[in-house]
């Protein structure tokens, strides 16, 4: 797994998922997101908990399909596991891996906003709607209630803020504490805070339950939560 060093010069353009970011994206998860792996297995044993054969599960973003990888690891019958993504750089690293690991996975270059959700069992996206301006992701939720079948499964995690100021500016610098803990300097740290500007716009947990409630949803539930890094369960 290549180190990420993306932001440790000085950048020219704004946050995008290229080649360079899709080169070293499983380490700057990893290093980025508090308890990631905790996160995903965490998810994992949720979905594993209601398998079945033939169970449609779908990740919004798919990256390199790290996640559906270490599903497919684990499953006791055959899921449809099927990944979109509308960066072909990480569809490429995506492939690769899962050749590598023999993993029967279906992946696909598609935006999420215009893809045809229909009859979907499961969905999951980790750190994604947060990269979706705000009034699109309120719709993309919708489209995403509107495909699910009959108490199907979305399970997604996302950056929030806190409406109280003094808190949240705290909880911002005991993050950049942890990042810093796990290698990345102040100037990496800076230079990615104006990378993401206006491209990664965090909701607060009441505004993400609210946006689930409007789309149709009425079992909303957070079951993990890091400072400002949170994982809904939300059941149709």
């Amino acid at each position: 797994m290549s180190t990420d060093k993306v932001f440790s010069e000085k950048i020219t353009k704004k946050f995008e998922f290229d080649e360079a970011v899709a080169s070293v994206f499983d380490d700057m998860l990893s290093r980025s997101v508090p308890l990631y792996d905790e996160v995903r297995k965490l998810s994992i044993a949720l979905i594993l908990a209601e398998q079945k054969e033939g169970k449609h599960v779908l990740d919004l973003g798919v990256s390199t399909a790290k996640f559906l990888l270490d599903l497919h690891s684990k499953m006791d019958v055959k899921m449809e596991l099927k990944g979109i993504d509308n960066s072909q750089a990480m569809l490429d690293r995506a492939e690769q891996k899962c050749q590598a690991f023999g993993a029967d996975i279906e992946l696909q270059l598609a935006d999420m906003l215009c893809y045809p959700y229909a009859n979907e069992e499961v969905i999951i996206a980790n750190y994604t709607l947060q990269f979706i301006r705000p009034m699109q992701r309120i719709e993309l939720v919708k489209k995403l209630f509107d495909g699910l079948s009959e108490h199907g499964l979305f399970i997604f995690s996302e950056k929030v803020v806190f409406e109280e100021s003094t808190l949240d500016k705290e909880i911002i610098n005991i993050y950049y504490d942890y990042k810093k803990a796990q290698g990345y300097s102040e100037y990496e740290i800076a230079q990615k805070r104006e990378a993401l500007e206006n491209v990664l716009i965090p909701f607060t947990i009441e505004e993400n339950i609210n946006m689930c409630k409007k789309a149709g949803f009425t079992q909303i539930s957070t079951v993990f939560q890091w400072a400002n890094f949170v994982t809904f369960v939300v059941r149709k």
